[in-house]
């Protein structure tokens, strides 16, 4: 750790590979997707001891509805059972659970672990852990445009910092470092907005095998890195 010189204060994770890690292992891809929340918690808890204090996960993207339904179905159970168990532990270290994205097609059990989640830590101060469930990023820049046409708002109101506040983000920064495991290297419509200065750092590793001497690797490499935001 003495070669990272500053840390981020957001980080984003695309968390990609559960499934070609179990078919590797030769496992069926839910166990894939067992092992990557696994590996979740070490990652937070990482980051918590650290002193990060903003972290987002791509946890279920609007696109993956088209996944095989029996896929979805062990999927969000498998979340559904993770928050209900993660949540008290999480409370206990101050950490704050936010959601990204829409409730309303997730299915009851998983709306509810949600929402208990989120009422259980909503005072806490420590770090702030975003959940996006549901999300897609173009769905979100078209929730908050609708939203704001609705509340009637002049055009000429309408600026950066405004618009930030209908986002689902709104109250969160923007984020310095999107981190994506399995070898894709793409943005996968996850936090357009919110990222459109951020540092990226892509890594071939599957996400349940990204352990904490990988999460280093990339936040040495972001250290390194001169954020100049558009400027010389």
């Amino acid at each position: 750790m003495r070669e990272i010189t500053h840390l981020p204060n957001h980080i984003a994770f695309i968390m990609d590979g559960n499934g070609r890690w179990a078919q590797q292992q030769g496992l069926p891809r839910l166990e894939g997707h067992r092992a990557g929340i696994e590996n979740t918690h070490s990652i937070i808890s990482h980051l918590n001891k650290l002193g990060i204090k903003y972290v987002t996960l791509y946890s279920f993207s609007t696109e993956n509805w088209s996944r095989p339904k029996e896929e979805i179905s062990g999927l969000l159970s498998i979340l559904s059972e993770s928050i209900e168990k993660e949540s008290l532990e999480l409370h206990k270290h101050g950490v704050k659970l936010r959601h990204l994205g829409r409730l309303e097609r997730l299915p009851q059990h998983l709306k509810q672990a949600i929402k208990r989640a989120l009422k259980l830590t909503k005072n806490n101060n420590g770090m702030t852990l975003s959940l996006a469930f549901d999300y897609g990023g173009r769905l979100e820049i078209l929730d908050a445009v609708r939203d704001i046409i609705a509340k009637g708002i002049p055009a000429q109101e309408i600026d950066e910092k405004l618009f930030s506040n209908y986002l689902y983000t709104a109250g969160l920064p923007d984020v310095d470092l999107v981190i994506r495991t399995g070898s894709e290297l793409r943005l996968s419509n996850f936090l357009l907005w919110q990222s459109a200065y951020s540092e990226y750092y892509f890594t071939k590793v599957l996400w349940p095998d990204f352990n904490t001497k990988e999460l280093e690797k990339a936040l040495i490499a972001y250290s390194k890195r001169r954020r100049r935001f558009g400027g010389l």
